[in-house]
């Protein structure tokens, strides 16, 4: 029943996601003057939230055998959950077809499954100056959905579909509040749903170029 293909949605969806935050500077300034005196560009790793928190507060130094934090601020993101969107389900029988490997032959492509992937961005910082010019950054391109242009299958560059990047929500926690001897992090958590089209294996046949039609005409009743 099943044949192999691999059209890789969800590896190339974590890396669309990625690219969106991959440039994003935070700037420090001169309070007196306004100066800018430094110009840090925020380094953003797949990773869960958990475990980076974990890296954040210590970290051991193979070298030196000291733990060592991890410099902020930085960003992490993740994928939570996947989930099928019945809303956006096209009718199975619907196809598209592509010109094939040579001029006979015809790709066939059956209508997508659409999904939701959930995904979370978590943004980590020591001053709430830092957290804000990143969220800052990112919420005004999110009103609440931005679009990305794909090209689903590697072998048909010619197919571009719209990908919907909707922000479902911001969270802020601040341990603040801690004991004296652990690490102050200012954690903005931002969560996406990537709307996404898995498809099937696709399928190539022959152009038909030639027809032969056969008419059988009973007489019996003649």
């Amino acid at each position: 029943m099943f044949t192999y293909f691999y059209h890789e949605r969800i590896r190339k969806s974590v890396a669309t996601f990625g690219r969106l935050f991959n440039g994003i500077y935070v700037l420090r300034t001169i309070a007196a003057s306004g100066d800018t005196y430094s110009q840090v560009k925020v380094p953003l790793t797949y990773a869960p939230k958990t475990k980076f928190l974990d890296r954040i507060r210590e970290q051991e130094d193979l070298t030196t055998g000291q733990r060592v934090a991890v410099k902020l601020p930085r960003m992490s993101f993740e994928i939570v959950g996947i989930s099928y969107d019945p809303a956006r389900q096209l009718q199975k029988t619907t196809n598209f077809q592509q010109v094939g490997t040579s001029s006979s032959l015809r790709s066939k492509i059956n209508t997508y499954v659409p999904y939701i992937i959930n995904f979370q961005l978590n943004i980590y910082s020591k001053t709430q100056s830092d957290a804000l010019q990143i969220v800052e950054q990112i919420m005004p391109y999110f009103n609440p959905q931005y679009n990305v242009s794909i090209k689903p299958f590697a072998d048909y560059p010619n197919v571009v579909e719209d990908v919907p990047i909707t922000i479902t929500g911001v969270d802020f926690n601040d341990d603040y509040e801690g004991d004296l001897a652990s690490r102050r992090t200012i954690v903005y958590t931002m969560n996406f749903d990537m709307k996404v089209n898995f498809y099937g294996p696709i399928n190539n046949g022959k152009v038909i170029t030639k027809s032969i039609p056969k008419i059988d005409i009973d007489n019996s009743d003649i």
